[in-house]
């Protein structure tokens, strides 16, 4: 069973993610990103990747992610890419991933990009207003991505925002659930957790 889940960066997908996997068993459950899965920019500066676009679904390499949801989904083991936030691009090394009964993809697009959302089995939107949103994309990149508060803000006006907007938003019609007020809705995530457990766990066991 794959589950996809989207929203807008900063909605609480990390912590609706977290409450599945918890719930089901992390023994049970694997978890990606879809940011591990940027395209490889070593062809650039950079200066040049750190101007990129990371928003946009051209961003993302979808053919491997898709690829390798599918190995999952046969019971083939996967190697991970990993990406640095700090060079902006991914790392040589990869990390080893087994099949298990359930895989969680969490990202901004996983809903907007086709061909990840023909595989997805159950799809989830975290739904939150844009200045909750906006805060905690502020407190993350500046504690855990190295990032300054004027290249934050900077980056969310030229291109997080927009590409909410223009991908995100829209993908929100694609959900077969949408969890409001972000991933600290305990009452719509435990009813969530519910429906993902009801249907997973005859396959768990």
């Amino acid at each position: 069973m794959i589950i996809g889940i989207a929203g807008g960066s900063g909605a609480g997908k990390t912590t609706v993610a977290r409450n599945i996997a918890e719930r089901l068993g992390r023994e049970n459950v694997d978890y990606l990103s879809q940011d591990w899965y940027y395209l490889d920019r070593s062809y650039l500066s950079l200066k040049e990747r750190e101007k990129l676009n990371l928003d946009h679904p051209n961003a993302f390499d979808s053919r491997l992610l898709t690829s390798h949801l599918n190995q999952l989904r046969q019971g083939f083991p996967i190697e991970v890419p990993i990406y640095d936030y700090s060079i902006h691009n991914r790392t040589a090394k990869t990390m080893p991933m087994s099949p298990k009964s359930v895989a969680i993809l969490e990202g901004i697009l996983v809903l907007a990009i086709a061909e990840l959302r023909s595989i997805l089995d159950f799809k989830v939107f975290v739904d939150a207003d844009p200045d909750i949103r906006l805060i905690r994309r502020l407190e993350r990149d500046i504690k855990e991505r190295g990032s300054t508060l004027e290249s934050t803000i900077e980056r969310y006006l030229s291109t997080v925002k927009p590409m909410h907007d223009a991908f995100v938003e829209p993908s929100k019609r694609y959900a077969d659930i949408i969890v409001p007020r972000g991933g600290q809705n305990e009452i719509a995530t435990n009813l969530l957790v519910d429906f993902v457990e009801h249907y997973a766990v005859h396959r768990i066991k």
